[in-house]
């Protein structure tokens, strides 16, 4: 089974069209990764602003996290009301919501202000990704894996430029306030029309809606590990292992821009082999990479471990999101992307808190150790179900994926 049908050859033209193609959806994941990278390279401070622990700052995001999950319900609605101006005023709200968390001094408030941040980032996610699935369907060829790589190069130059400005003495407010400048004056590129697709699915509705869950538990994984980087790899390199701000802003910045290069091979990748062999691979390599960060006796060893990780994750949610696009017919993808997204940010629910809980009692490694096990097992038993519901969706009498 293919994504999409082999393309001759991938050559830079193609992918400048892509772009093209896929412009209001690009420069969301450009709004998304600026508020994200720059809030990742500030976790330091901020959480030493907030005066938090390890175990009170992942708890915060438990109630932060549960914005973002109950919002992605009205996605839908919101997608609906809003039209060709969804994706600009979700971007421009999720923006102006973590400009308000930039002003935390106290962890309740900085909790209210991730709320809110959540819940803004969690309905422009869905949306920015059923636009892809309907450019992908109208066009007939891969869009998820380059968007996300704009994404991730976008996160990893967030986070760079961050960890210099925290060097020169720039506070989170300060930073906010430029990015959301930026943000705001991108957004008036971000009109996006819906676009309708005719055909139908390449499965039956019963196993679509199967795939769509087992999808959003591939989902939970995957943002764990890339949350689990963007949160707290800073906090590892310089803690653990006795680095700067500028080395530790390095953890993600290192994540953002090997998930880039990772997208970019997967925009090639995704049309020559299953989506399923894709995913059980990219697991097992992120795996490797997790537990070489944590097991990392030096700085460059946890550097290696990143990228590792950065290569293997980086096209696990794209690959499922493109899926899930492709199973389901258009009337429904909103909601499919919606229901397996609420499934997938319970590693934004439970995920820090996770984390924070066991660098209290065992320490960072233990933690990055615990993440490794779970991609494994992805690998192991989540894709060969996947494999056989889909393989028993089509012979359920749906007609075949060209």
């Amino acid at each position: 089974m293919r994504l999409v049908e082999p393309r001759d050859k991938w050559q830079i033209m193609g992918l400048v069209e892509d772009i093209r193609i896929s412009r209001a959806p690009a420069l969301g994941f450009v709004a998304m990764a600026l508020v994200w990278g720059c809030f990742a390279a500030q976790v330091p401070v901020i959480k030493a602003q907030i005066g938090a622990s390890d175990a009170a700052y992942g708890a915060s995001f438990l109630v932060s996290s549960i914005g973002a999950i109950s919002a992605m319900w009205l996605a839908p609605l919101v997608d609906r009301r809003l039209g060709a101006l969804s994706l600009a005023l979700s971007s421009a709200a999720m923006v102006a919501c973590m400009l308000f968390v930039s002003f935390s001094s106290l962890i309740a408030v900085f909790t209210f202000g991730m709320f809110l941040t959540a819940a803004a980032s969690g309905i422009a996610d869905i949306l920015l990704n059923t636009r892809l699935a309907e450019s992908e369907a109208l066009r007939g060829r891969p869009l998820m894996n380059l968007n996300h790589a704009v994404y991730s190069f976008s996160f990893a130059g967030a986070a760079l430029v961050t960890g210099m400005a925290r060097e020169a003495g720039f506070t989170p407010v300060q930073v906010f306030c430029i990015v959301t400048a930026v943000i705001w004056t991108l957004c008036f590129l971000m009109v996006a029309p819906h676009r309708h697709t005719a055909g139908e699915p390449a499965l039956s509705a019963a196993a679509g809606r199967v795939i769509v869950w087992l999808a959003g538990l591939v989902f939970l994984v995957g943002f764990m590990a890339e949350q689990a980087v963007e949160g707290w790899s800073a906090l590892h390199l310089e803690r653990t292992l006795g680095g700067g701000a500028a080395q530790g802003a390095l953890g993600p910045a290192v994540l953002g821009v090997t998930m880039g290069i990772g997208r970019i091979i997967g925009q090639s990748v995704a049309a020559r082999l299953s989506e399923t062999v894709i995913i059980a691979a990219a697991c097992t390599i992120a795996a490797i990479g997790t537990a070489t960060a944590a097991l990392a006796p030096t700085l460059t060893v946890a550097y290696l471990g990143f990228a590792i990780l950065g290569l293997g994750v980086s096209v696990v949610v794209p690959i499922s999101m493109a899926l899930i696009g492709r199973v389901v017919p258009q009337s429904d993808r909103v909601a499919a992307i919606g229901r397996a997204s609420v499934v997938g940010y319970g590693a934004f629910l439970f995920g820090p808190s996770m984390m924070g809980l066991t660098a209290d009692l065992y320490g960072l490694r233990a933690s990055f150790l615990m993440l490794a096990v779970m991609l494994l097992l992805v690998a192991v038993i989540l894709v060969p179900v996947m494999n056989r519901r889909l393989r028993a969706g089509r012979s359920s009498g749906a007609r075949p994926h060209p």
